[in-house]
């Protein structure tokens, strides 16, 4: 003969009718048992997260990258203006003050 199993401390073998229904109903409200239609709808359920996160992130990678793109472009950009010479002085000389570009005289107050 096989072994006896115990579910909730009841054997199996000498389980009735009633004792086989309320087994059935501790196992659902335990939630141990569920319906086919919850299981499918939670396995859908599921399947649609895990694309909206697959999907989510593809765009994550590619806004990752266009934004190392960015960068780049900022720090190229930045160099840029660095290396321009700033107003009022020659590359490498002092501007004096007689060559600024405005004449207009300084009134003093």
């Amino acid at each position: 003969m096989g072994a006896v199993t115990e579910i909730f401390g009841i054997n199996v073998g000498d389980a009735g009718l009633g004792a086989l229904l309320t087994l059935v109903i501790l196992l659902i409200l335990t939630g141990k048992l569920v319906p086919r239609r919850t299981h499918e709808d939670v396995i859908t359920d599921r399947d649609n997260w895990r694309q909206a996160y697959l999907e989510s992130e593809k765009a994550r990678k590619v806004e990752h990258e266009q934004t190392g793109e960015l960068l780049e472009m900022a720090r190229l950009g930045g160099h840029i203006l660095t290396a321009l010479p700033h107003p009022g002085q020659a590359d490498e000389e002092e501007v004096s003050r007689g060559d600024r570009m405005d004449q207009a005289p300084r009134t003093r107050m």
